[in-house]
């Protein structure tokens, strides 16, 4: 039992929820790994949602609703701490949610699908064909979904996939905590913040943008920018901190 006044609580409760998560099958071993890693990118923002941020998730909200098709795509870490998330970002904007799986078996599918409609998601399932320009499982996606999508949003997921579908000439949308990775520099935009902050703030925004800011956010994109500006925060943190 953790205690509530604990110094750490919602992070050592995020990390029960994993460990359990991984016990269960949902999350693959090889996930806490990349949880830990973002965990120390999180300290390095100061475990909130940076300017840099706020304004990456709010245009963000601006290319879902501008999308035709636009799809969610959900693995085991982010079934595991944000599946309610995905559920309300999917009511405000209409995107389709896929799960797409780098350790896929039917078997985590089904478990992550479960999850996810539990939630309150409407999850798109059927059968999956290898259709991504991928050597690995994460090729296996929905003909009718992710494949013909315009816009995908990948929270946690691997730089390789991103690269592939921008490259299928698609906009992709990284939720990403280390703003150095290829993920993020391969996105067409990169939130750097914690999936349990970012997926709130765009689902925010959907709701309340009006056309002049979607359509200002849309001619602005700049994820050069946004991403210098990570870590321009993150600098300027740790310069801080050390004062």
């Amino acid at each position: 039992m953790i205690p509530p006044d604990h110094p750490r609580y919602r992070s050592l409760v995020t990390r029960e929820r994993l460990a359990r998560c991984a016990k269960e099958g949902v999350v693959a071993m090889e996930g806490l790994t990349a949880h830990g890693r973002g965990e120390a990118f999180d300290y390095l923002i100061g475990e909130r949602t940076t300017e840099s941020a706020l304004l990456a998730e709010q245009t963000a909200a601006a290319m879902l609703l501008a999308a035709t098709r636009p799809v969610i795509s959900v693995n085991g870490n982010t079934a595991a701490l944000a599946a309610q998330e995905i559920a309300e970002l999917q009511k405000a904007c209409g995107a389709i949610v896929e799960v797409n799986l780098f350790h896929r078996t039917e078997a985590r599918v089904a478990q992550i699908e479960k999850i996810l409609r539990d939630a309150g998601a409407e999850v798109f399932f059927g059968p999956a064909e290898q259709l991504l320009p991928l050597s690995h499982d994460r090729a296996w996606c929905r003909r009718e979904g992710m494949y013909t999508a315009d816009v995908v949003l990948i929270p946690l997921e691997d730089g390789d996939r991103c690269e592939a579908l921008v490259g299928m000439g698609k906009k992709v949308i990284a939720i990403d905590l280390n703003p150095l990775s290829r993920t993020a520099r391969k996105a067409t935009l990169t939130v750097v913040d914690e999936v349990t902050r970012a997926l709130p703030a765009i689902a925010r925004a959907c709701r309340d943008l009006s056309a002049e800011e979607k359509s200002r956010l849309l001619s602005t994109l700049d994820n050069h920018y946004l991403l210098s500006e990570a870590i321009r925060e993150i600098t300027a943190r740790l310069s801080h901190a050390l004062d």
